[in-house]
C-alpha cells in the first residue's frame, strides 16, 4: 500500500513523517504532503480553486477529484489510499465529518479515502503520551499534565505550552503566532521520537492508527 497523507502544516509532516514508519513498517510507502493552514471546504466544490493557495481544505475537492482520476489508471497490484489528518479547532465532529464526506461523495471518481481527525489539536497525541513527553521534556509539569483528559476541548497546545515551555503559556503567548509556531514545530520534532504508538491514550490518535493499519493489511 502507498499513502498519501494530507496535513495542514510543517509540524504535522514532521510528527507524521516519524510515527507512519512506527505504523506501517518498511514495506509500504507514504508520502506526507504539509499545507500551509487548514482552512475550510469551498461552499462551491466545483470550483476551480488556484492551485497557488496552499490551503489545505480549500484545496480539498480538487485534489480528492485528482487523486480518483490518477489511482484510476493505477494497476490493481498497488494500492494506494490518501488519508487526511487535521485538528478539530472548535468545529462538531460529526458536522465536520459529513462535510468532508461530502466533498468524496462528490468525486466522480472516488480515490480509497480515510479522514483522521486531532481532537481538539494534534497536540493531543502527544499528551496521549506523558511519558513521550517527559523523555523530552525532564522538567514538564506534571500537575498540568496530569490534569488534562485525553481528547477534552480545553485549548490543547495552550496546555502543552503550560507545562513545558519555560514561563509557560504566557511568556509564549506575547511572542507572537510565529514564535508560537516555531515552538510548535519544535515540540514535533523533540516529542515525537519517544512516543510509543502501542500505548497512547488518545482515542484520535488511536482511530489514526487504526485506520492506516487496516489499509495497509489490505
Amino acid at each position: 500500500m502507498h499513502f498519501e497523507i494530507l496535513v495542514e502544516d510543517l509540524s504535522g509532516k514532521k510528527i507524521l513523517d516519524i510515527l507512519v514508519p512506527k505504523l506501517i513498517g518498511e514495506q509500504h510507502s507514504f508520502i506526507v504532503h504539509p499545507y500551509k493552514g487548514v482552512g475550510r471546504i469551498p461552499k462551491n466544490l466545483g470550483n476551480n480553486m488556484n492551485a497557488s493557495n496552499r490551503i489545505l481544505l480549500d484545496q480539498l475537492p480538487k485534489l480528492l477529484n485528482g487523486y480518483g482520476k490518477t489511482f484510476a489508471n493505477y494497476p490493481d497490484d498497488y494500492p494506494v489510499a490518501v488519508i487526511l489528518v487535521c485538528d478539530l479547532d472548535n468545529k462538531n465532529l460529526d458536522n465536520f465529518l459529513q462535510e468532508l464526506k461530502g466533498v468524496l461523495d462528490a468525486c466522480h471518481l472516488k480515490p480509497e479515502t480515510r479522514f483522521c481527525i486531532a481532537i481538539e489539536e494534534g497536540e493531543a497525541w502527544f499528551l496521549g503520551d506523558i511519558p513521550a513527553i517527559k523523555s523530552a521534556y525532564p522538567r514538564a509539569k506534571d500537575a498540568i499534565l496530569n490534569s488534562y483528559q485525553n481528547d477534552s476541548i480545553c485549548g490543547t497546545w495552550e496546555k502543552l505550552a503550560e507545562a513545558v515551555y519555560p514561563g509557560g503559556l504566557q511568556v509564549l503567548s506575547k511572542q507572537g503566532w510565529q514564535m508560537i509556531g516555531k515552538e510548535k514545530s519544535k515540540w514535533a520534532e523533540k516529542i515525537t521520537p519517544h512516543m510509543n504508538v502501542d500505548n497512547n491514550q488518545s482515542p484520535s490518535f488511536n482511530f489514526f492508527k487504526d485506520k492506516i493499519q487496516e489499509l495497509a493489511e489490505m
